[in-house]
């Protein structure tokens, strides 16, 4: 298999994925919709997706000492392929949570063999294109949701139109390779407490991402906007990331291009939680994604810089701290914002980004082109 052919397939499998991911804010407005659920109970769809990233990320590594990445791939594509099309047709509640950790394991599975599949001396270049493809497609999502259900369809059928390409890719043959185990070398504690930073900062990173990326829609249509019009809206906040994505992280004289990313993070969330006119939260939404962009490829990289551990238990270690991110913020959220209202618990991301700071300050930031991926 050529390096083309394994970068269009992975390329598939996260710009099908980054559609799923942005589609989940405005799905969970219409689903409490359609299922007369209230909003903060559908909070729980995020969570099923972070429970796969979890259980992926301890199994994973021993899975890929048996399995070949091919047939890896062709597992996580079925199985985020079966996810997405449980949450675009579910009758109950019940199926909506299996979708979404179904979403969860078989996204889970793509994410950890990116940084496996696009290796080598060009792997940088091949990673940012991927990754600005993905980011890209997730602008489709919110667009398209907005679009049908203005219709009259429920909207979020439009999650289905990643089920093609997903199974299209499960049909073709992958790379028939089993990652090698690298030895890792003994952790001490001064090692340790570096890699339990560095993953903890992923936890802020990525944490903070979700909050936007669950809730961004509910706001919207808290501000008085028909679920419809929120939905296209909710575009605002990938247009934003792909926009930070494609710039990428800032470097100005020896400020963190984390502290500058989540600077203009908090702006957004300013805009976002303080005004309710709907045009200046979307442009909330969009400042808060060109600033939240760069926070989960600069932290991760740090993260897989530390030297000593394969690469499959490193995709692994940012898995776990994806998972955990997300099974806790935008639950944390959603509980505020049953004690105040959503405006007000929309600023739970500025503490999540002032520790984020403090911690920058005793990890530096390390790019690699393995962690470019999300």
């Amino acid at each position: 298999m050529t390096a083309r052919s394994e970068e269009v397939q992975i390329g598939i499998s996260l710009s099908s994925l980054g559609y799923l991911l942005a589609g989940l804010g405005a799905c969970v407005a219409i689903l409490a919709r359609d299922l007369h659920e209230p909003t903060g109970r559908l909070a729980l769809l995020s969570s099923a997706f972070a429970v796969g990233l979890v259980i992926v990320a301890a199994v994973g590594p021993r899975l890929l000492r048996s399995w070949s990445i091919g047939v890896v791939l062709r597992a996580g594509s079925v199985i985020c392929a079966a996810g997405a099309a449980l949450l675009a047709l579910a009758p109950l509640y019940a199926v909506v949570v299996v979708g979404g950790l179904c979403i969860g394991l078989g996204g889970a599975l793509l994410v950890l063999l990116a940084p496996l599949m696009l290796h080598g001396p060009t792997a940088a270049a091949r990673l940012s294109r991927v990754n600005a493809v993905a980011s890209a497609s997730g602008i489709l999502a919110p667009l398209t949701i907005g679009l049908i259900d203005a219709l009259g369809i429920t909207g979020r059928v439009a999650m289905l139109i990643a089920v093609p390409p997903l199974l299209i890719l499960a049909t073709v043959k992958g790379p028939d390779v089993v990652p090698p185990v690298l030895s890792e070398a003994p952790t001490g504690h001064a090692v340790g407490r570096t890699v339990a930073l560095g993953w903890l900062r992923v936890v802020l990173a990525v944490g903070v991402e979700f909050c936007f990326v669950v809730w961004a829609v509910a706001r919207l249509v808290d501000s008085g906007l028909t679920l419809a019009v929120a939905a296209l809206l909710g575009s605002s906040f990938p247009i934003g990331m792909a926009v930070g994505r494609a710039i990428g992280p800032v470097h100005w004289r020896s400020v963190s291009p984390v502290v500058i990313g989540g600077s203009l993070a908090i702006i957004g969330t300013l805009f976002v939680s303080l005004l309710n006119a709907p045009a200046l939260i979307a442009l909330g939404l969009i400042i808060a994604g060109i600033g939240v962009a760069p926070l989960y490829p600069v932290t991760l990289a740090a993260l897989v810089a530390m030297p000593g551990l394969s690469p499959t238990r490193l995709a692994a270690l940012g898995a776990l701290a994806s998972g955990t991110a997300i099974l806790i913020t935008p639950a944390a959220l959603a509980g505020l914002a049953r004690l105040v209202d959503l405006r007000l618990a929309y600023l739970i991301t500025i503490p999540l980004l002032l520790v984020l700071f403090a911690l920058s300050r005793s990890v530096r930031p390390v790019v690699r082109s393995s962690a470019a991926v999300q």
